[in-house]
């Protein structure tokens, strides 16, 4: 799911003047103080090295009360000229026309999308083909076609590894405390301790998610984490932690945002060559990801009103669930992996399976409600298929392998 403000938006404005940093402001309706923006990345060619400004004719109120006022993170895709279907009847009119059955004229039209990944909010996405764009005069440095198409998959890239890395943050919270498990006298992890591992962090992050959305703007990431971690420790019925555990959670959570932090604004140069070790399947996962989500609006297919529940929308975002799953499963080291890690890439394999799943689902309805090309679909489930079979054959061989160390 992601945040989808355009709506709420009174104006704003987006500065990409900086190689690798993106600054901004939005001011939205009903609040008046703007959410104030800071993210690494770039925009695509047509805003790289420049200062958009954008105003919304028509703003409307919103529930808006869980956007932090401080939106910190990576870049996802960012232009003003992507076309787009724009209808030529008003907007509150289209589920009227859709309940009549009736038809409507259109006309191609540029649109502003401005996508991040935050902290705070997860994914976070502004659309609009009826935004006022200005852009402010001053170039301070322009990008080529080749960095324009190497800066999208970096985009893209960005937004997987960067959940991937609030997911090992989430994670690693309970972990550090879990001192008697097995996991930490060095055996190998089973699948099921592994599920188990995981189960857990998905309830956490879905805890401080709630939570986030829930205390809105002044909401205290560290505080909220260190609460739900007592929580799920007086659940589990362990015994209060002591000053010095109490100690080492602090220091693990400052050392933590401390990290995050000092990686978005100075990569290490030896991290990154290990992360660009790239798998395979990973890559493929990948590719295909990138034409799920930029074909169908670069073909006409998607129009403006599609929401998160449109089959062409659902089918791109399950194919980037599961290439972020490969991605993390399989990028980063020398394959075949370590036994310890074995259960870990298993589940994180398994999710992969599922996201693939949903989006062959999605892909089954794109086709029978026609909505996009019969060739293109078909060649969509082929490689979905492809990397479903690779997926099965790599989850085999990690039990196989897991098995042998544990017998």
């Amino acid at each position: 799911m992601a945040w989808r403000i355009d709506e709420s938006v009174v104006r704003g404005e987006i500065d990409n003047r900086v190689r690798g940093r993106v600054t901004g402001r939005i001011w939205f309706a009903g609040r008046d103080a703007p959410v104030e923006l800071d993210l690494a990345g770039n925009a695509w060619r047509d805003l790289a090295g420049r200062r958009l400004e954008f105003v919304n004719p028509e703003p409307k109120p919103g529930d808006l009360k869980g956007l932090g006022a401080r939106q910190t993170g990576v870049m996802g895709d960012c232009t003003a000229s992507r076309k787009v279907k724009v209808p030529d009847i008003p907007m509150s009119q289209i589920g009227e026309y859709y309940a009549a059955k009736k038809q409507w004229t259109w006309h191609w039209g540029n649109s502003l999308y401005f996508e991040w990944f935050s902290t705070a909010n997860g994914r976070v996405v502004i659309e609009s083909a009826t935004f006022q764009l200005t852009i402010a005069p001053g170039i301070t440095w322009e990008m080529s076609p080749d960095e324009e198409e190497a800066q999208r998959r970096a985009n893209a890239e960005a937004l997987g590894d960067f959940m991937g890395r609030l997911d090992e943050a989430v994670a690693g919270g309970g972990k550090i405390f879990e001192e008697n498990s097995e996991w930490n006298e060095g055996k190998p992890q089973t699948e099921e301790e592994a599920e188990k591992m995981q189960a857990d962090s998905d309830q956490l992050a879905d805890r401080i998610n709630a939570r986030m959305e829930r205390e809105g703007p002044e909401a205290d990431y560290e505080k909220i984490l260190e609460e739900e971690l007592e929580r799920r420790s007086r659940e589990r019925g362990e015994p209060p932690l002591t000053p010095e555990q109490e100690a080492k959670r602090a220091e693990w959570i400052e050392e933590m945002n401390r990290a995050a932090e000092e990686a978005l604004k100075n990569p290490d140069p030896e991290l990154e060559a290990e992360l660009e070790r790239k798998h395979p399947l990973a890559e493929q996962a990948f590719e295909l990801s990138l034409r799920l989500r930029q074909e169908p609006p670069a073909r006409g297919w998607l129009p403006k009103e599609a929401g998160e529940e449109h089959p062409l929308v659902d089918l791109g975002a399950a194919a980037a669930k599961a290439g972020a799953k490969f991605a993390g499963a399989l990028n980063g080291e020398i394959w075949p992996p370590d036994v310890e890690s074995c259960g870990g890439k298993i589940v994180r394999l398994k999710r992969a399976r599922g996201y693939l799943d949903d989006a062959l689902r999605a892909a089954e309805a794109c086709a029978e409600q026609k909505l996009a090309d019969k060739v293109w679909l078909t060649e969509m489930k082929r490689e979905l298929n492809e990397l479903v079979l690779a997926c099965d054959e790599l989850i085999i061989e990690l039990r196989a392998r897991l098995e042998r160390r544990l017998d």
